[in-house]
């Protein structure tokens, strides 16, 4: 089960948190703590690591980075394929996402994340019907 999810830039800015299980009374130390660790990584070094309870699972797409936090339960590749399916996505609908697209877009970039996770758990993985529902609303507010 999926615990968090969080896009966060070079400069370690939180872009995007979307929280699944984690309690909010620690959420802002254990966020910084978790951002710290993973950008402090090397480029060769494994996108999967420890934390307390928990296993993140991470990759950097440009300025971004993507992190996922897990139990223990989570394969770790099929959530390295989430992550990217994620960033397929949202270049299929920003048209090569970038960081200012979630900044200025964090609606839509929640709505697309809402139609592929559900309560922690992956529940569409099929870009044409994630991005459906969004741009069925675009039209509507045209």
């Amino acid at each position: 089960m999926l615990k968090f999810i969080l896009l966060v830039n070079k400069q370690g800015q939180t872009r995007l948190a979307q929280y699944y299980e984690h309690p909010e009374h620690d959420r802002v130390s254990v966020e910084r703590d978790i951002i710290r660790k993973c950008l402090a990584r090397e480029d060769n070094q494994c996108s999967f690591l420890e934390y307390k309870n928990f296993k993140l699972v991470y990759r950097r797409y440009a300025s971004l980075y993507f992190i996922v936090g897990v139990d223990h339960t989570e394969n770790e590749l099929a959530i390295l394929e989430l992550i990217h399916n994620i960033v397929e996505t949202y270049d299929k609908y920003f048209d090569k996402v970038c960081e200012l697209d979630i900044m200025f877009n964090l609606d839509k970039a929640y709505m697309i994340l809402e139609e592929m996770v559900m309560n922690g758990r992956i529940v569409e993985m099929n870009q044409n019907r994630i991005l459906l529902p969004i741009r069925v609303m675009d039209q509507a507010t045209q």
